[in-house]
């Protein structure tokens, strides 16, 4: 590891455990490490990403797993003011099936189990640097490829996330070179970012819409499928202003008014027949490559698979 470099690397330790916080700090410290800041709360974790985003940061999973993962996780979707592609290592004293799942389902690049050597350490980080995944974008993820089986089909895209923690400690670059490099690698991973959120959040869109169709409607009640609609809408909203997409916004007006329409018990066949027809309008603004058959054979498809996968499991329970 003698090639790499450590003195110019910021990093950012969140633990609530002030003796973790030493050790962690202390063993960073043998590896080189110069540039480092402890925060104690996640919110003291997101406002020092924000403030002043790391090259990589080691995260304390003790007393908030469920919390910090899902902090990690909206990180991860991206934000304008900070770097959502740093490396992100997270620490644990024991390893149980349902923290592995939920980190991996955060998009942290690495779980490591505590007490860990000054060479448990090192090698992670190097591989971080020499080999980081790429990263993948789907409707709930973004995060490194952690697929088994690479020969399985899959549509979704591959990129290799900017990695300014490798700008750092292996191309040793200026100061300078660096901040030009990562605001163009940035500005490009951010468009890839937005843009394939857009399309598969609003091909979603249309597949909740598809399955809602079936469900019962309870006036005054929310179900899951309408309330991840919504907000997967608002997320559309709010993603397409500023941008190419902007017709969008419209759309997800249409989509959102038939929505609480639905909730509110405004004429269910009507609410359903507006709900489906800015979904598809909504999903045509991000493929327009598509023509209306196209898009309805392809949802279908999809919301046929889903329903085949929830009847075989209520079958096996």
């Amino acid at each position: 590891m003698s090639r790499l470099s450590y003195d110019s690397v910021d990093v950012l330790i969140y633990d609530p455990v002030p003796s973790n916080r030493t050790a962690t700090r202390a063993t960073l410290y043998a590896l080189g490490f110069r540039r480092t800041e402890t925060v104690s709360t996640i919110d003291a974790f997101v406002e020092a990403v924000q403030k002043n985003p790391p090259d990589i940061a080691l995260c304390e999973t003790q007393g908030a797993s469920e919390e910090l993962c899902a902090t990690i996780q909206q990180m991860r979707q991206g934000g304008a003011s900070y770097n959502p592609f740093m490396v992100i290592i997270v620490t644990a004293w024991e390893k149980s099936t349902t923290l592995i799942n939920k980190v991996v389902s955060s998009g942290a690049d690495d779980l490591l189990l505590r007490p860990f050597s000054v060479a448990q350490l090192g090698s992670r980080i190097e591989t971080h640097i020499e080999r980081r995944k790429s990263f993948v974008i789907t409707t709930d993820y973004v995060g490194p490829d952690r697929r088994k089986d690479n020969s399985r089909a899959s549509n979704a895209e591959m990129f290799d996330p900017p990695n300014s923690l490798k700008m750092k400690a292996k191309d040793k670059m200026s100061s300078e070179a660096i901040a030009r490099k990562l605001d163009a690698e940035l500005k490009s991973a951010r468009e890839k970012l937005t843009s394939e959120k857009l399309r598969r959040d609003s091909f979603q869109v249309c597949i909740l819409w598809r399955l809602m169709q079936e469900e019962t409607i309870v006036v005054g009640q929310v179900s899951p499928d309408l309330a991840k609609l919504q907000a997967l809408t608002k997320s559309i909203e709010v993603r397409s202003q500023g941008t190419e997409f902007e017709p969008a916004v419209e759309w997800c007006g249409s989509v959102l008014a038939a929505a609480e329409g639905l909730s509110l018990g405004v004429d269910r066949n009507a609410s359903m027949h507006l709900l489906g027809h800015g979904a598809l309008s909504l999903h045509q603004v991000f493929h327009p490559e598509k023509s209306a058959a196209d898009q309805l054979s392809e949802i279908d498809a999809t919301v046929t698979i889903i329903r085949a996968r929830t009847q075989a499991e209520a079958l096996a329970s």
